[in-house]
């Protein structure tokens, strides 16, 4: 008899957890150096899960592992499709499945939590986007799409930001199409094994002092001219995180200084609502970076990794 989480039920149902090992965690928390050393310690491969890193272009803007990182292990999934193409959980799952499936071990890192949800438990089977429906939604407010969400699915509305407007969207769009709650139409999932992977955080002082450095050096590099010379991105692109701040600075509508503090400030509340969904919707055991020098939390996630990794 199988109980739910045994670890066989979990390998039967998904075989990515075989030879994977996750690192997931908030942005600036030092992921990609750290899977980049223990994949080259552990001869893996590192398959990353952003969803703004799979794009060709925005370098800069999207915090791409530099040259020295990339060069430590094969990785996969980064500068992968163009700007122009839309991006999901769905077409991420089939990219990173046709990797995974290979003999290799594998490290997945990465911040996008739809992105490794759709690999550790599956995606449940929705109806595609209606275009008529579609293009009527798009007309809504926010607000009017909170208070149909509200009204269709009580539970769901619960758990949506009410600021995210694609997942609105997408909700509504899906009650209205079932005839049935969005929420109610989720698989059921089980919670990641603990020892399948790991939930990056640092002490939060020194976490946003981390992201305040590295947008100032995002703009030392020159982000302004790189966001200035991309054109016809996709919807999925044109949510990059600071990337309307920075072309609104291009229109003169706002200063160099006040462009700074402002995707500051966005990276940060972004990096604490990774933070808070990863600790609700997955079970990776936790990792505080600012209690152990960086030698040592490579050995440490290593041998981690090494214990799952020999099981597949």
């Amino acid at each position: 008899m199988k109980v739910k989480g045994d670890k066989s039920d979990v390998s039967e149902k998904r075989p990515y957890l075989m030879n994977c090992f996750f690192i997931v965690g908030p942005t600036a928390v030092g992921k990609s150096e750290l899977a980049a050393e223990v994949a080259q310690r552990l001869g893996a491969e590192v398959v990353s899960a952003d969803a703004f890193q799979i794009y060709r272009g925005l370098d800069l803007l999207t915090a791409k592992p530099d040259r020295a990182t990339l060069a430590k292990a094969p990785h996969h999934l980064i500068d992968a499709v163009p700007l122009s193409e839309e991006m999901n959980a769905e077409k991420y799952r089939a990219m990173a499945g046709r990797i995974i499936a290979g003999d290799k071990p594998v490290i997945v890192v990465g911040g996008t939590g739809l992105y490794v949800k759709a690999l550790t438990h599956g995606l449940a089977k929705l109806p595609g986007a209606d275009a008529k429906l579609r293009e009527k939604l798009e007309r809504a407010t926010n607000e009017e799409l909170w208070r149909s969400l509200c009204a269709l699915d009580p539970a769901g509305a619960e758990k949506i930001d009410g600021q995210n407007r694609r997942r609105l969207i997408r909700a509504v769009e899906v009650c209205l199409l079932t005839g049935k709650p969005f929420s109610s139409q989720r698989i059921e999932w089980n919670q990641s094994l603990p020892e399948n992977g790991l939930l990056l955080s640092r002490e939060r002082i020194e976490l946003y002092a981390r992201i305040n450095q590295r947008v100032e050096e995002m703009f030392a590099a020159g982000v302004i001219e790189e966001v200035r010379a991309k054109k016809n991105l996709g919807p999925t692109a044109e949510k990059t995180l600071g990337l309307r701040e920075i072309r609104a600075l291009l229109a003169g509508k706002i200063s160099q200084a006040e462009c700074i503090a402002k995707i500051q400030q966005l990276t940060r509340r972004y990096a604490k609502r990774q933070l808070t969904w990863f600790r609700r919707q997955t079970n990776f055991a936790p990792l505080n970076l600012s209690a152990h020098r960086n030698s040592e939390a490579v050995e440490f996630i290593s041998q981690s990794a090494s214990r799952v990794l020999a099981r597949g």
